[in-house]
This record gives C-alpha cells, sequence and structure tokens, in this order.
C-alpha cells in the first residue's frame, strides 16, 4: 500500500494551532485532518493511532498495544493510559508457559490480550470531542484501497463497532462504550470477540473471550522525576520507562553541557548512566499491580548517591550491574546479558491549540512472514516474549498480568506545562534513544528538529526484553557500544580507548518523533528523524 496518502508531508513542521509526528505519512494526515476540522488533540491521536494499524503494519496492530501519556489542559494534569494487554488467566496456560517456556515469533501463544481498541476508545471517552465513526474513517479509506487479506476483515470489524455507536441511544461516552464492548464481548453483542477466539483456538492459543471481557485500560499517575528545571513524566515499572527516570538522576551530578554534545564526556557518562539504570530495569521491574516494585527507592536521593560513583569516566563498565534499593547498596549482582533485538515498534506524538498533548508508542512486533488475523482481520502481538519464566522474578508471567515491555512514551513539563513530548520505536533502544534526545534539547539547546538528527548512541549491555529464556545470568564479550557514522573519528578513538567496543552504524538508531511546545512564540514544533522515516506535519492558518 502506498503510505503516503494523497497529502505528502515531510519530516519537521511548525504551527500556532496543531501538530502531528509518527511514522507513515497517511497517518500523520489522519490526525492533521481531524485537528484541522475542529478536534482535539485526544481525537487526532486516536485517529492516527488507528491509521497507524494500517501504514506500518507490522510495527504495530489492532492486535497490539500503545501506552499513552497525556497532558490535559483544562486540568493542568498528566495521566497515563495503560493499553497494554495480560497474559492469559487460564492457570493451565501459565503452567503450560513455566513448564515449556514462552515460544517464538510467529506462533500465536506469544500474544497478549489486544489493547489497542479499548486504549482508543477510552481515551477518545475521556479526553476527545469525536465520534469512532470520525476518528476510523481515514482508517477505513485505507483497507478499502488496500490489497492484503487481512484488509477487507479488519474493515468489517471496524464498521460493525461504527454501526454499535450509531444504533446505541445515550450519550456521546456510552455510545462510544457500546462499540468498544462489541470487540470485548462485554455485555450483549459478542460476534467480534467469537472469531477472535475461534482465530486464536484455530491457531492454538491460549486466549479466550473471559480474557478479552476482562481487558480494561487503566488510568495511572506517571512516574516524575525532575531534571535541571524540566519534570520527565513516563509511565510505570511494567514498562521500561522508569528507568530513563535515573538514568537522569544519575546525570544530574555531572555537567553535561559543559562537556559538550557529540563529545567522549557526555557520551560516556550516558552510555555508562544507562547501563546502571537498564540492569535495575531488568533485576527489578514487573508489572506493580503483582509485584512490589521498589520505585521510590530505586529513585531516591540516597540510592542515587550510592550508585553513582560505580560510574567511572575514565572506564567503560562491561559487566551487568542491578543494584539493591531496599538495602541501599550499590551491587547486587554481577554478570553479563545478551544483545537486544531493535523490536517492532511505532510511533505518535500530537499537540492542539488548546495545549493538550499526547506522546504514545504503538506497538505489536506482527510476525509478517505468516500474517494471521482470522475473520475478524486482527492480527496478534508479540508482547507476552517480554515476560520470563524465571520464579520469583518481578517480572515472571503470571494470569493476567502485564509484561514489563520496552514502550516507553516520553512528556516533559517545564513549569508545569508541556514542553517536549517524545516517542520513540526500537525495543531495549528507545530509552536510550529518548535519553538522547533530552540531553540534545535540555543540557545543549538544540531544536527539535537538530536533537532527532543528531548522532546518536546505545549500548547493548543490557538483557534482551525479547528473550525470555529463564537463564538470567549469561556472560557475553564485552558490550558493544553503537554510535552514527556521523560521529567524528577522534571521539569514536576516544570511548575505545575508555573500553567501550565501538560498533559504527551506518543507518539510524532508534526510531524517534518529538514535538518541542514554545510558549513565548506560542508555536508547536514536531520533529522525526527523515532517516528512519518519520513524518510530521502542521495545520494551516
Amino acid at each position: 500500500m502506498d503510505d503516503g496518502a494523497e497529502r505528502q508531508f515531510g519530516w519537521q513542521a511548525s504551527s500556532r494551532t496543531g501538530v502531528v509526528a509518527a511514522g507513515g505519512a497517511a497517518a500523520v494526515a489522519a490526525g492533521i485532518d481531524v485537528l484541522e476540522r475542529g478536534g482535539n488533540a485526544a481525537d487526532a491521536a486516536v485517529a492516527t493511532l488507528l491509521a497507524l494499524m494500517v501504514t506500518d503494519h507490522g510495527e504495530c496492530s489492532l492486535g497490539g498495544e500503545v501506552p499513552l501519556l497525556i497532558y490535559e489542559a483544562s486540568s493542568n494534569s498528566v495521566k497515563v493510559l495503560s493499553g497494554q494487554g495480560g497474559a492469559p488467566l487460564d492457570p493451565d496456560a501459565i503452567a503450560w508457559y513455566m513448564e515449556h517456556g514462552i515460544p517464538a515469533a510467529g506462533d500465536v501463544k506469544i500474544a497478549p490480550v489486544p489493547a489497542v481498541v479499548d486504549l482508543c476508545l477510552t481515551t477518545l471517552k475521556l479526553y476527545g470531542t469525536e465520534t469512532f465513526a470520525r476518528v476510523v474513517a481515514p482508517t477505513l479509506d485505507l483497507l478499502d484501497a488496500g490489497h492484503e487479506t487481512w484488509h477487507p476483515n479488519l474493515a468489517r470489524t471496524l464498521r460493525r463497532m461504527v454501526d454499535t455507536e450509531a444504533t446505541t441511544p445515550g450519550s456521546r461516552e456510552r455510545r462510544l462504550q457500546a462499540a468498544c464492548d462489541r470487540f470485548y464481548g462485554r455485555g450483549g453483542g459478542s460476534d467480534i470477540a467469537d472469531e477472535l477466539e475461534a482465530f486464536y483456538v484455530e491457531e492454538g492459543g491460549f486466549l479466550r473471550k473471559a480474557d478479552l471481557a476482562a481487558h480494561a485500560t487503566r488510568i495511572e499517575e506517571p512516574v516524575r522525576v525532575a531534571y535541571r528545571g524540566y519534570t520527565i513524566c513516563k509511565c510505570g515499572p511494567w514498562t521500561q520507562g522508569p528507568c530513563l527516570c535515573q538514568a537522569l538522576r544519575l546525570l544530574e551530578g555531572f555537567d553535561i553541557a559543559r562537556m559538550g554534545p557529540g563529545s567522549a564526556d557526555s557520551i560516556h557518562a550516558a552510555i555508562e548512566a544507562l547501563k546502571l539504570a537498564m540492569a535495575d530495569r531488568d533485576a527489578h521491574y514487573g508489572d506493580p499491580l503483582f509485584v512490589p516494585v521498589p520505585l521510590a527507592a530505586l529513585l531516591s536521593d540516597e540510592y542515587t548517591a550510592v550508585r553513582r560513583p560505580l560510574l567511572d569516566m575514565q572506564r567503560a563498565a562491561q559487566t551487568w550491574r542491578p543494584g539493591d534499593p531496599d538495602a541501599l547498596r550499590p551491587l547486587l549482582l554481577d554478570s553479563g546479558h545478551p544483545e537486544p533485538a531493535p523490536g517492532g515498534t511505532t510511533t505518535c506524538v500530537v499537540a492542539d491549540r488548546w495545549g493538550n498533548v499526547i506522546a504514545a508508542t504503538p506497538s505489536a512486533n506482527v510476525h509478517l512472514p505468516t500474517v494471521r488475523g482470522g475473520r475478524a482481520g486482527v492480527t496478534f502481538g508479540n508482547r507476552l516474549r517480554s515476560f520470563n519464566t524465571t520464579p520469583g522474578h518481578p517480572n515472571c508471567i503470571q494470569p493476567g498480568k502485564r509484561p514489563r515491555i520496552t514502550l516507553t512514551p516520553t512528556l516533559v513539563l517545564k513549569d508545569g506545562r508541556p514542553a517536549y513530548a517524545i516517542s520513540v520505536a526500537g525495543g531495549d533502544l528507545q530509552d536510550q534513544v529518548t535519553l538522547n534526545l533530552l540531553l540534545n534539547v535540555i543540557d545543549f539547546g538544540m531544536s527539535a528538529a537538530e536533537a532527532v538528527t543528531a548522532p546518536r548512541f546505545a549500548t547493548s549491555l543490557h538483557e534482551d526484553s525479547f528473550d525470555p529464556r529463564p537463564d538470567r545470568a549469561r556472560t557475553i564479550p564485552p558490550a558493544r557500544l553503537a554510535v552514527s557514522h556521523r560521529l567524528s573519528a577522534a571521539v569514536r578513538a576516544e570511548l575505545a580507548q575508555r573500553g567501550h567496543d565501538v560498533e559504527v552504524k551506518a543507518g539510524p538508531i532508534g526510531t524517534p518523533v518529538m514535538i518541542q511546545i514554545d510558549p513565548v512564540a506560542r508555536c508547536l514544533h514536531a520533529a522525526g528523524d527523515p532517516e528512519a522515516g518519520r513524518h510530521a506535519a502542521g495545520v494551516t492558518p
């Protein structure tokens, strides 16, 4: 399918009244169209997300997930919408995983409960103004023009939801809920849920209608940390998001601005902070509804103080080093972990004229060689691979539990108001790339366009979030430091002298989009890395 639609967009845009940055150009067009017709950021984000399920299929799908952060201007508040489905509720299914392990890509047993539909309709219901019929119209146009075998089936599913919305009496919110309930088999109609269950059974999966009906999008408070006058807002430890907060806390003790962008010192400090933060991610994070996560201790002044001395500015760490936040000890254990896979995910950030801002990171990792979606046309994701089967570990699979995922949108506030919105695709690279961007704009004073195109870097010294094997203490060769080919040879040589195994990357490291809100000029600036195929557009006057 042609991703560009009728309107062609570049990779950066500015507007006083609304911007969208995401993956496929046709998805950006869907969001811009909603903004131009008077919809708000929530309406536009949902339109963009639904269209991405077609334009960026493979990276995301309606059977996948999408955590979302929203700043609502009317209440001056930030909320997390947990668009992540859980594991099957059946204890026998969980026993099967514990005995046999979590399968590889392409097996429907790795699919969590589809979360995108409930996330989108919850966002519309609580924060939007439009109908489902209005925001899904661009997606239906894309599906009708497409040629994939699942396109007509998914179009039929979405149109049934539109019909339910149209025929349900009562308020807009009640009609939206009825459309959502038809998908999940709650209340009256269950035809879509019947088709989903039939597909799971046929493919040998464990998900059933009871899992669909039990799913709900949780509204949560964000994790917040202060960094050089800004407030960084992230999703909770059911994502990797708080590890960005930990890395920033460690870097507060260094004069990053003085080191300069692209310098050996600034890259080394950031990478070493990420190694420590991501080791804690691997050892301590999980769904806080099921396990106690010592998040307050991990982000505390005291724990940061005992961990920071481990960051040696002269030598690169070569071992995986989680700490012990409960006992305020710098080290818990010492071992190595494998290199991560890049993951399959896409991006979405939206801001409107009223001050509402959204960052969302949709995903699914659809196994493209064997795309299947059954009669409902809903292809499945693979996020159960982000669990492990290590008894006692906080991210061990349990009935109904959310996996600790890599998806990690970011909102940044300044004086209580939005300053930046960021979404990054790239699995375990996501918060590493976000840290690149935050240092670029906060410490080095770059614009959004400069930040998303500046040379980036990332480490492989952390657990692979898509490798669910129970053996969690594996020794690997010295950790690689991936750097952009545009980084100077002199800096690469200096990093190698400090012990980094430098690997030069010709292509993009991660896939970022971001919005910068300029309160003085009252202007919104959106940008996405063009090398990574990102698009951005603004509402015209």
